[in-house]
């Protein structure tokens, strides 16, 4: 394969996508040649950049570590790579490694930028490293406490992960809301209880918000009990969203609290990199029930009609993976 030549995703204007051929910038010191076996669609943000509905205010906090263009279009946007360096320092060579790139088949990038997959990890399950790791910071930020009583609304993969991992604590009840009845299968692979129902009168400790949508939001306020916490993961992008902050609000003491993955929760940051918080998000990835949250595979060729496909209707979608060509590893 041409090593100097990439074939690169594009989304030219929103709702269109396309795979262009672009030379790739001359070798610097330092730096790594990457040829990806996979990357993964995260669905919820992805499909908000391809509808182009990333709002003014937010296009630089948005903009992804290696994003070319800038929103609405075109833009080059992506951030869960795997592939295997073909090129690079020694002791990195052959290696598989995960890095925030969009998706692309061979690319350079600084040897820094890569976190190498910890042995055992198959190349296919890391694409869930980026969602991993938002997940990681989501439970540091929501303080989870063993024997808590935990709703989790919204099973998409970061709902999932954020469930799974604190299915982990000792003597914690941890229940998934979904209007999916469909998630229960994931829901039982990944040994955590599912409801289809609206989890009315829960009296949860712990409410962490995963859906998307304003009517989960509502019921993540409702389902929480006397000054709990409800944890918002969802983004929005440019649509308003409308909640009862009257009713029982003020008189249950809620607090409502945001969490994003571009900063380390407060309590950690004064330890914890984003370096050493990616590795740790890939050791969680060890765990093979995590390949539930798979739910399709597509050729890189097939990108653009995928994306299209997914921003309209991702009903049924998890973690979308996309293969590339073996000859690109070869």
């Amino acid at each position: 394969m041409d090593t100097e030549t990439a074939r690169q995703f594009w989304i030219r204007s929103p709702g269109i996508g396309e795979i262009v051929a672009a030379p790739l910038p001359p070798q610097q010191e330092g730096e790594v040649l990457v040829r990806a076996l996979y990357s993964g669609v995260s669905r919820g943000t992805e499909a908000l950049v391809f509808r182009g509905e990333v709002p003014a205010s937010q296009r630089r906090a948005m903009r992804a570590p290696f994003q070319e263009g800038d929103f609405p279009g075109p833009v080059k946007y992506g951030y869960s790579s795997v592939g295997k360096i073909v090129d690079g320092p020694a002791g990195l060579e052959g290696r598989h490694v995960f890095c925030l790139y969009p998706h692309q088949d061979v690319y350079r990038v600084p040897a820094t930028s890569v976190t190498v997959l910890p042995e055992g990890l198959p190349p296919g399950r890391a694409v869930l490293a980026a969602n991993a790791e938002t997940a990681l910071n989501a439970v540091w930020d929501a303080k989870p406490g063993p024997g808590d009583r935990i709703m989790v609304i919204g099973a998409g993969v970061v709902g999932l992960l954020v469930a799974w991992l604190c299915a982990l604590l000792p003597g914690a009840d941890v229940r998934v809301h979904d209007v999916d009845p469909g998630r229960a299968r994931v829901c039982d692979a990944l040994g955590l209880g599912f409801t289809a129902t609206p989890p009315l009168g829960v009296d949860a400790d712990l409410v962490v918000h995963a859906s998307g949508t304003e009517a989960g939001l509502r019921a993540a306020l409702e389902c929480a009990g006397i000054e709990a916490t409800v944890l918002e993961l969802s983004w929005y992008g440019s649509r308003a969203v409308s909640l009862p902050l009257g009713e029982a609000f003020h008189a249950r003491r809620l607090t409502l609290k945001s969490s994003q993955v571009g900063r380390i929760a407060p309590d950690r940051a004064a330890r914890w990199d984003h370096r050493r918080r990616m590795s740790a998000a890939l050791e969680l990835l060890l765990d093979p029930r995590l390949d539930a949250l798979i739910s399709g595979e597509s050729d890189f060729a097939e990108l653009p009609a995928v994306m299209s496909r997914l921003s309209r209707d991702g009903s049924g979608a998890l973690c979308h993976r996309i293969r590339y060509s073996q000859t690109a590893i070869e």
